[in-house]
């Protein structure tokens, strides 16, 4: 089997979700550091969704949905 040239490959997105208490920024650089963890080869992520947690009127967590791109082996 040939190999792929380079630039080539397959990739799969999948969405994860970070939290903060100080800022977007921080919910999604958690969110990002905690998928790699577990996942290899984050090449892009891209901010889908932010949104706010709110109780009894004040804000108390920021959420930062993050899409993540991710190279398969083989």
């Amino acid at each position: 089997m040939a190999k792929a040239a380079a630039g080539e490959g397959v990739y799969r997105v999948i969405d994860v979700i970070g939290t903060s208490k100080t800022s977007w920024e921080d919910a999604a650089k958690n969110a990002v550091e905690t998928a790699s963890k577990s996942l290899r080869d984050l090449r892009v992520a891209e901010i889908g969704k932010l949104d706010l947690k709110v109780e009894n009127g004040k804000v108390v967590a920021f959420r930062a949905r993050v899409q993540v791109s991710f190279k398969y082996e083989g």
